[in-house]
């Protein structure tokens, strides 16, 4: 997406020669002869940056006053101020009420042109900064090589180069907000913001901003905040019905009005929609409009269970060790077999979230030793115990089979966990069993044993 520019400059000429020199470098440019002009444009869209002049006449402020009017309500916006009466106290000041850098007239373009990129490019490095803090915080990689997540990610790489509004289901826990940044990552909105909103906490003045005419000062809200990028409801059905029927219209015309103002803002917003509750059922009961249902549910994704998946833990595993370690500061842990296999028999009903904090607790309470190998007994009780519970049962089939018919029955278990356990790869099957592939292969066969992709 091209960046616009916001030109604020009382002289025409100026203003037109900084423009001209910007389209030549590929950038959108809109121009205002004075702050009433500039507050006008922005009411209507952000732009990426603003080149701001100090002195300016017939305007009701001055550059200064305009630079704090716009850090009051859009601190993360740029701005380069310029002036043809610069002095070094006038400069020092512009940069402490927040300006990017400044410029005194007369310019080389040359110089312009650096300015602009270099401002640009640091206003894209510290969103691209606060997003890798989070991602520290919270780790969204969608990770794993099973046929559900593989088919997830084909469904994601279709919808993230379009403007398809998703809506992601699935139980708390089965990575929807993965899936949600996955789609923002992988799209051409990936430079700009992904606004996450928790929808039971999210307020009107928040989602659409306020203005006060009386003060004359106005607050961004999160719809703005997210222009040309996404912006994810995290549990939809939790906004309150007053919210929704709003939503609908900004969703839809991509335009809303801060509360306080009469005046429509246009946006270009993706709009990425998550519930872990039953949509139909939210619906008759009243929670979820409809209609908005429908505006929101345009590509449908629902990400499993955990248990539906046990064969990815081995990559979740290390994912979340290697993420777990960094954060900790505590060194990496490897799982041994019988602990994998001990994570793969659990339900999970926590799903993806509590495999992560189980991670982090075996990181911190797990006994040290010499190869750093995580054993199953050094595994929480609760895993330990379904386990072994697990084992206890299977122990009591065979008991009741002759030796022939509970042989062949430990034959078929144990290679379907196998294959289940390496994502139907028969090599790597056959290479951690030492078995021949082809002999693999006819044994399979035999035993009427899926290969589960």
């Amino acid at each position: 997406m091209r960046n616009s520019i916001l030109i604020v400059d009382d002289e025409p000429d100026i203003r037109d020669t900084i423009s001209a020199v910007l389209n030549d470098e590929g950038y959108e440019t809109i121009c205002a002869s004075n702050a009433q002009e500039a507050q006008t444009t922005m009411n209507n869209e952000l732009p990426s940056l603003i080149i701001l002049d100090i002195w300016m006449r017939d305007s009701s402020m001055d550059g200064l006053s305009l630079l704090n009017w716009i850090k009051d309500s859009n601190p993360e916006i740029p701005i380069v101020m310029i002036s043809g009466h610069g002095t070094v106290q006038i400069a020092v000041n512009a940069i402490k009420a927040g300006a990017y850098d400044f410029i005194e007239k007369p310019f080389k373009s040359e110089k312009l042109i650096f300015m602009v990129s270099r401002a640009l490019e640091n206003s894209v490095l510290k969103k691209e900064n606060a997003e890798l803090k989070e991602q520290i915080r919270r780790p969204d990689m969608i990770v794993g090589k099973s046929s559900l997540i593989n088919s997830i990610r084909q469904t994601i790489a279709k919808v993230s180069q379009t403007n398809s509004r998703v809506l992601i289901l699935g139980s708390s826990g089965s990575g929807k907000e993965a899936c949600a940044r996955t789609i923002h990552q992988e799209s051409p909105r990936r430079n700009s913001s992904f606004v996450h909103i928790n929808c039971s906490m999210i307020s009107e003045e928040e989602l659409f901003g306020q203005e006060s005419k009386i003060k004359n000062k106005k607050s961004m809200g999160l719809f703005e905040k997210a222009n040309r990028g996404t912006l994810y409801f995290d549990e939809i059905c939790d906004l309150t019905l007053e919210l929704q029927s709003k939503i609908i219209h900004a969703v839809q015309q991509q335009r809303f009005k801060r509360i306080g103002s009469n005046h429509e803002i246009s946006i270009d917003v993706r709009v990425v929609s998550s519930s872990s509750k039953n949509i139909k059922k939210q619906i008759e009961i009243g929670n979820l409009r409809e209609d908005l249902y429908y505006r929101l549910g345009v590509v449908p994704i629902e990400m499993p269970d955990l248990n539906n998946h046990p064969q990815d833990i081995p990559d979740l595993v290390k994912y979340y060790m290697s993420s777990a370690s960094a954060i900790l500061n505590k060194p990496m842990r490897v799982f041994s077999d019988d602990a994998i296999a001990s994570l793969q028999k659990y339900n999970w009903p926590g799903n993806l979230n509590e495999l992560r904090n189980i991670i982090d607790w075996l990181l911190i309470m797990a006994p040290n030793n010499k190869d750093g190998i995580i054993s199953s007994d050094m595994l929480p009780p609760e895993i330990r115990f379904i386990s072994n519970e697990k084992s206890l049962d299977t122990i009591n089939d065979f008991l009741s089979l002759n030796l022939k018919d509970a042989r062949e029955k430990f034959e078929k278990e144990y290679l379907q966990a196998q294959i289940d356990r390496f994502s139907g790869n028969i090599s790597r099957t056959s290479s951690f069993i030492k078995m021949e592939r082809s002999a693999l292969h006819r044994k399979l066969k035999n035993l009427l044993i899926e290969k589960k992709l």
